[in-house]
């Protein structure tokens, strides 16, 4: 039976809250004063900065997570006729970009655990058509990159990775303990979004360890310009070139400015942020309503969302959890959602189902997100620890039943 019309409280604790103060307008009035809002020096500069706080040779800068993807299908030669692997429990962005550029998009399911592909479900999906593996690091937790790059490099396709959520998280490989976007497949996808570790409003990168898809990445994120806009600039007789028909995916010096002094202070966010995890897990030991996230041995995650699971036995539904939360002004979210559940594709011949989905359409109705965020005050905190322990108490729960 849905939960009674019960009069909500003001939000006290949102889902998230983007880390931006005097460090950032700094920044940004730094840019305005020099001239110099396009992409320029300090887009370099936040390329050369981020490519070192991952490890990875080289980053390049776009202008969000979607153009991020779309770019480095397009320039691995994806497209029409092609089958791109991938999940659809993901923001429906990893499914669109396989769409937006004529290939299509062949699901599999995910593991329940990490939230992330399971790589046990590939190797069945895997056709003639295949062209690409997108795997997603779903809500920070890392996938099973050993298992997916294997798998990738017995069947000779690239492995793409979806890292929107997951900067600084960790993977213990071979030689220690590595972050995501080393990268470990061909390329690694992040997103600067205001629900990401860092923000820039709007933003991406991408990183390689490919040189000539680096080169090729910058070119076309400008319209497929053959010199740079630093060239550009000091050398006002510089001919323009433009050697393929491309795109405009560029980012801003704007942009880039605020994303440096957020990127300076990621160990202390994601410090802040694996604390507040530690906090919530202290309260769900034994809960009998939720269950915490579990992060895999071999992986230490950034915490960029706190994803409980709804018990099995438990009398809530997701939305009476939710109710149950906004009542004491906590802001909680849905399970992220599945591609071939929306509009856009569910009786639609845009996809194809590399196998039953059944983790991915359970962990969409059970899952209901906690606010963690870097700079989450004690108040807060107290709050949201305080509204788990109430869930404990049968009567606390019975007006939402």
């Amino acid at each position: 039976m849905a939960a009674p019309n019960i009069s909500q409280s003001p939000i006290k604790v949102p889902i998230t809250r983007p880390a931006l103060g005097k460090a950032e307008a700094d920044a940004a009035s730094r840019v305005v004063k020099s001239g110099w809002i396009f992409q320029g020096p300090e887009v370099a500069a936040f390329e050369t900065e981020l490519a070192a706080a991952v490890g990875a040779p080289a980053a390049v800068a776009v202008s969000s997570g979607t153009t991020a993807l779309e770019l480095t299908l397009r320039a691995l030669g994806v497209g029409p006729g092609d089958d791109v692997i991938t999940v659809s429990h993901s923001f429906i962005a990893t499914a669109n970009v396989v769409v937006a550029i004529g290939a299509r998009p062949v699901f599999v399911d995910v593991e329940r655990d990490t939230f992330s592909m399971d790589p046990a479900a590939v190797p069945s999906a895997v056709g003639p058509r295949t062209k690409a593996i997108l795997v997603a690091h779903q809500l920070g937790f890392a996938a099973d990159l050993p298992a997916l790059t294997e798998i990738a490099s017995a069947h000779g396709v690239p492995l793409i990775e979806d890292a929107a959520c997951a900067l600084g998280t960790e993977i213990d490989a071979k030689e220690g303990w590595e972050r995501i976007g080393r990268p470990h497949g061909v390329a690694a996808c992040f997103s600067f979004h205001p629900r990401k570790i860092i923000t820039t409003g709007d933003g991406g990168m991408i990183t390689t360890r490919d040189s000539a898809l680096a080169s090729k990445l910058r070119s076309w994120r400008q319209h497929g310009l053959t010199i740079s806009a630093e060239v550009r600039n000091k050398d006002p007789l510089a001919r323009e070139s433009y050697a393929d028909p491309a795109f405009n995916f560029r980012l801003t010096d704007l942009q880039a400015a605020v994303g440096r002094p957020q990127l300076a202070r990621l160990e202390q966010y994601i410090a802040d942020r694996r604390r507040l995890a530690e906090s919530f897990h202290e309260e769900l030991v034994d809960h009998p309503v939720l269950c915490p996230p579990m992060e895999r041995l071999d992986v230490r995650t950034n915490w960029q969302s706190y994803p409980t699971l709804i018990r099995d036995e438990s009398e809530l539904d997701q939305e009476q959890m939710l109710r149950f939360l906004l009542d004491r002004g906590i802001a909680g979210r849905r399970g992220i959602s599945n591609a071939h559940q929306e509009p856009a594709y569910a009786g639609r011949d845009n996809w194809r189902g590399g196998g039953p989905l059944p983790i991915s359409e359970m962990l969409r109705d059970r899952t209901v997100m906690l606010p963690l965020y870097h700079g989450m005050g004690k108040d807060e905190e107290r709050l949201v620890r305080q509204a788990i322990a109430d869930l404990r108490d049968p009567a606390a729960r019975a007006p939402y039943r």
